[in-house]
């Protein structure tokens, strides 16, 4: 099994059930996407971050602010590995497509957009349901993620592509001839 990813120095150490859990409590709604989601399915690399791509009405943004605010988020940057302060409302949520974030259980992204794919509602159709930590969420499905890992074309990205394919031949029944 692979190394999981090095931790972000400074930040707070990975935590995905106080994240998963702080998201349910304020009723947020999004997929789980990235490696943690390709995990819960199976996928062999442990990873030190949370990847998300909520729903973009107000109201859920709200929601999404709120944990946020609870979480304690800050912009991660490579020179202020702590993060720096934004103003986290649902406005300026609203105003980027992609936020990468430290806070006080890790790392958590947000892509309102993940390349390849239109977002939430292209995310949710074929997303599968897991009981996790105590909460229902949701899980992009692995083709998905190997289709936004595709369009976003990082070298991580193509050997994790490369495995989840391998992952889902695996799965599918085989036809076998009859003689």
């Amino acid at each position: 099994m692979a190394e999981p990813a090095p931790a972000v120095p400074g930040a707070a150490p990975f935590d995905p059930e106080r994240i998963v859990s702080v998201l349910a409590r304020h009723g947020v709604r999004y997929v789980l996407i990235g490696a943690l989601a390709a995990r819960l399915q199976g996928f062999p690399r442990l990873t030190a971050d949370a990847d998300i791509t909520p729903a973009r009405d107000a109201g859920n943004l709200e929601k999404l602010a709120a944990a946020l605010r609870e979480l304690g988020a800050r912009v991660y940057t490579e020179s202020v590995p702590d993060g720096l302060p934004f103003d986290i409302s649902a406005p300026a949520l609203g105003r980027s497509e992609l936020w990468n974030l430290v806070t006080s259980a890790g790392r958590l992204d947000i892509a309102f957009q993940p390349s390849g794919t239109r977002g939430y509602e292209d995310l949710k159709k074929a997303a599968l349901r897991y009981q996790v930590f105590g909460v229902d969420l949701y899980a992009a499905a692995l083709r998905d993620i190997i289709r936004s890992k595709k369009a976003a074309g990082r070298p991580q990205d193509r050997q994790d592509v490369a495995i989840m394919r391998e992952m889902l031949k695996r799965r599918s029944p085989r036809k076998r001839k009859k003689s």
